[in-house]
């Protein structure tokens, strides 16, 4: 997958989709380091944008911080809703 000039909207479903198939729901979490390496190699910005985009998820109420903003997870209040958009995308 390489997502170079892809839009913000198009980054934020593959990191939804991502941590959907990793079943990253609720209490289980995964590492935004990992994310953010992972996601910098493929997105310009050297991670920055990764971030930013991870964090306008999480305000959006589609992602959960854990231990300090550390680790993420999707919201499993939100879990239809996530789905749709992945599978509309």
């Amino acid at each position: 997958m390489h997502t170079q000039g892809l839009t913000d909207r198009r980054v934020k479903l593959a990191l939804l989709e991502f941590l959907v198939r990793k079943g990253r729901w609720g209490a289980h979490y995964f590492p935004v380091e990992t994310i953010v390496n992972w996601f910098s190699r493929k997105i310009e910005q050297d991670g920055k944008r990764t971030r930013r985009l991870i964090d306008e998820l999480v305000k959006e109420g589609y992602a959960l911080f854990h231990k300090r903003g550390g680790t993420i997870s999707l919201n499993p209040a939100r879990s239809n809703e996530i789905l749709d958009l992945i599978s509309t995308a």
